[in-house]
């Protein structure tokens, strides 16, 4: 016969077992295969808005390697990819832009019109909010420059309203925490009823 303490000490103990099983799942899935990241800012409007909810793939680039600064590489990030990163200016902050350049690449941009080793490229996600004819500088005209190694040149989607490699240089590849993929919610903060506040129409949205 078991007595009624035994039982519920080995009742507590499965718990125990079972929280700490599914904290573990959840801390691996959140280190080294998808996290979820918020938007604040309106840097890759009309890709990404302010109050979208969005998922990374953290293995697509590889996995980087507990306590040391450094990562086993599956893939390097691509042109056209979109990226979350560490800020090179205070690591306590992520952003998201998007990949333009690449290691070793001749980048400049001379009225808007961004030139790779001084060709111009297919820029279909580029939003302009001012005219294309409106052009100042570092914004509209930059470099030209080489991509050092090991770093990307980012921008972001709302090219006249971002703060990106035009201002704060490279972005060092081991800073880049992985891929966006998809919008799993949206939130419209200005919306005073609630039921509009959410975006339904980009819930599941993927991210290109």
């Amino acid at each position: 016969m078991v007595k009624k303490g035994r039982r519920q000490k080995s009742q507590v103990r499965e718990w125990t077992e079972a929280i700490v099983f599914a904290l573990l799942i959840a801390l691996f899935i959140r280190t080294f295969v998808v996290q979820a990241f918020k938007i604040p800012s309106s840097s890759m409007v009309p890709t990404l808005e302010v109050g979208d909810h969005i998922l990374v793939w953290k293995f697509i680039y590889g996995v980087k390697i507990p306590f040391v600064d450094k990562k086993f590489v599956a893939r390097s990030p691509d042109r056209g990819d979109i990226i979350v990163f560490i800020y090179p200016r205070d690591k306590s902050k992520d952003f998201i832009k998007r990949v333009i350049a690449l290691p070793g690449e001749k980048i400049q941009i001379i009225g808007k019109n961004i030139l790779i080793n001084d060709k111009p490229i297919d820029d279909p996600w580029g939003y302009y909010a001012k005219t294309h004819g409106d052009t100042g500088p570092v914004r509209d005209n930059y470099g030209p420059k080489i991509v050092p190694p090991d770093s990307l040149f980012v921008m972001g989607d709302n090219r006249d309203n971002s703060q990106d490699s035009r201002y704060w240089g490279f972005v060092d590849i081991n800073a880049v925490k992985g891929e966006a993929f998809v919008i799993y919610f949206s939130w419209d903060r200005t919306s005073r009823k609630i039921l509009k506040k959410i975006r339904w129409n980009r819930l599941g949205h993927l991210i290109r």
